[in-house]
């Protein structure tokens, strides 16, 4: 609990600039592309957006019990989202996006809905890869918990589009 607060606090204490440069744009766009192809109802959507070799890693507090960790390949995500009902919705704000030599890190607190219901929030850290077709989604972390501590995450109901 004190790392996940001690996160929130570093993320506060960085904001995104009010103006982010052309190349954070870029990569918000594609953070954007990424989070609007979730939303979306098309499953094969995100994966030209992410790179075929990507890792996710998550530390789920959602349950009654210790964390639980888990790492799955970009293969298995989109295996996973092809089988995902509709109605699903992820909305984030982001706070800090470093870019330098092609790669990016996007970070900031969200909540995760399905239809209309939050099932869970937490911070996400998304890296991301310029390639010659734009900016990819590379490697991911983020923590779940329940959506009782939304409070401490500030993380937004939704995307205002």
């Amino acid at each position: 609990m004190k790392a996940l607060f001690a996160a929130v606090a570093l993320f506060a204490a960085a904001p995104l600039a009010a103006q982010p440069t052309p190349e954070q744009e870029e990569v918000i766009a594609a953070a954007d592309a990424f989070f609007a192809a979730l939303r979306g109802d098309d499953k094969t959507a995100l994966a030209p957006l992410m790179q075929a070799d990507a890792i996710i890693s998550i530390n789920d507090r959602t349950g009654s019990g210790p964390p639980v960790l888990r790492r799955i390949t970009a293969a298995k995500f989109l295996e996973n989202r092809a089988k995902a009902p509709p109605g699903i919705a992820e909305y984030m704000k982001y706070v800090t996006v470093p870019v330098t030599d092609g790669k990016a890190q996007v970070a900031w607190p969200y909540r995760f809905l399905v239809n209309g219901k939050t099932t869970h929030c937490g911070i996400n850290g998304r890296g991301f890869v310029k390639t010659e077709n734009g900016w990819k989604l590379g490697d991911t972390s983020f923590t779940m918990v329940p959506p009782s501590e939304n409070g401490v995450l500030d993380a937004p109901e939704a995307l205002a589009l």
